[in-house]
């Protein structure tokens, strides 16, 4: 007899809201329906009525773990757009803070998964040794997160050289930490029993979703847009993809735990190799045209498209985050396993949902609203539940 158990929109080992209707036969999972659309929050709406420099924060915010990602992503659009050439040294630091993002995002997902599946000494660990590269980020841009990093022609903040051997003291505390940590996730029979052969995707349904980042590469399907569309240094630095062919959780985790090793390689190469020089260009205005930007974010690509009408803020502003291909892909990945192995699957692609967001309606081939439609409905439906909330008040 079919039944369907519901995760979400509230759920403990969601970070946020979506809704995974399981629909399932005894213990065991035989679909998946997913629902979006509890976390919107129109960032593409947002963004045509802010000047270019203020779109740079705003889309840090699309998400708190790729808050370089986006606004690295968004002003190579924008000097795509306009033929911007950034500075050498400017095209290095990006780099740099890049993968110090993607050492901050992987330790973190690792110390979720062993979260979610009870492993608390793996989380403890995994967020213990994620500090000091948030203590970088600080020391370099002022924050831990959301940095302010990237500008349109080049950057905010520059390393100096007093900070060099700090930072590449953490870079070894890092490599030595990350050993540690692949070493107990492959000699430990607990993680094995949990992850291995759990959550499998092959690699004709990874390519048939279009999946991106470790999601991808745990499959078997090397694709990086690092190697593929080379931009900032990494096409002066020495570095390899890492790809698992198994498609399972274990493979996810894999990828992860060995990419943090390649960018302590990337990271102690840029600072070797960077020059001197300036970290901006001078940017005065944004002719008419469109430009894309797209960079490797921890959970794969992100995509900027920018079209300029030669104002001060952009005409049309398109976002699409890894996390919005990712996630049709556990409509496979939990599909055969038990209810107590779905949610690991639904972790595994570390979504990101806040970035996944978007609404659009239409009927017969038509858009049905527009924005200030859409907005229109929002702010009735919230006087609507006002009232219905004063209409209790007054009852109690």
């Amino acid at each position: 007899m079919k039944r369907i158990i519901p995760i979400g929109p509230y759920h403990p080992l969601q970070e946020e809201p979506e809704f995974f209707k399981l629909i399932v036969e005894g213990e065991k999972v035989i679909g998946l329906e997913i629902n979006i659309g509890y976390n919107h929050r129109g960032h593409e709406f947002i963004s045509p009525k802010m000047t270019y420099d203020q779109v740079t924060f705003l889309v840090e915010r699309i998400c708190g773990i790729c808050s370089n990602s986006h606004p690295y992503a968004y002003v190579m659009a924008v000097e795509d757009c306009a033929h911007i050439q950034v500075p050498e040294r400017a095209h290095y630091l990006r780099t740099i803070n890049h993968e110090l993002e993607r050492l901050h995002s992987h330790l973190l997902w690792v110390g979720l998964a062993g979260h979610f599946i009870g492993y608390n000494t793996v989380w403890m660990w995994s967020w213990r040794y994620r500090e000091p590269v948030l203590d970088l980020f600080e020391m370099i841009t002022g924050n831990r997160n959301h940095y302010a990093m990237n500008k349109v022609g080049g950057v905010r903040h520059d390393i100096k050289d007093d900070q060099i051997p700090l930072i590449e003291k953490v870079l070894i505390d890092v490599e030595t930490k990350v050993n540690m940590l692949t070493k107990a996730v492959l000699d430990d029979p607990v993680l094995h029993a949990r992850l291995e052969g759990v959550g499998i995707l092959p690699k004709k349904d990874a390519i048939a979703y279009g999946v991106l980042g470790p999601t991808a590469r745990g499959s078997g399907v090397a694709i990086d847009v690092r190697k593929d569309d080379p931009h900032g240094a990494y096409d002066k630095v020495d570095w390899n993809i890492v790809v698992f062919e198994e498609g399972d959780i274990l493979a996810k985790a894999k990828v992860r735990l060995l990419e943090c090793l390649e960018s302590t390689k990337i990271i102690r190469a840029c600072l070797k190799k960077m020059p001197k020089g300036e970290l901006e260009a001078k940017v005065y205005e944004i002719p008419p045209g469109e430009g894309i930007g797209r960079t490797e974010a921890p959970r794969g690509e992100v995509f900027h498209y920018i079209r300029s009408d030669g104002k001060n803020n952009p005409f049309r502003h398109k976002i699409r985050a890894p996390s919005f291909m990712n996630l049709p892909s556990n409509e496979v990945a939990v599909k055969g396993y038990s209810i107590a192995d779905a949610a690991l699957c639904l972790a595994a692609i570390d979504p990101c949902y806040c970035c996944t967001e978007r609404m659009v309606a239409f009927e017969d081939g038509r858009k049905k609203y527009s924005g200030k439609d859409l907005l229109r409905l929002s702010i009735d439906k919230t006087e609507r539940l006002k009232a219905k909330y004063n209409q209790f008040k007054s009852l109690i």
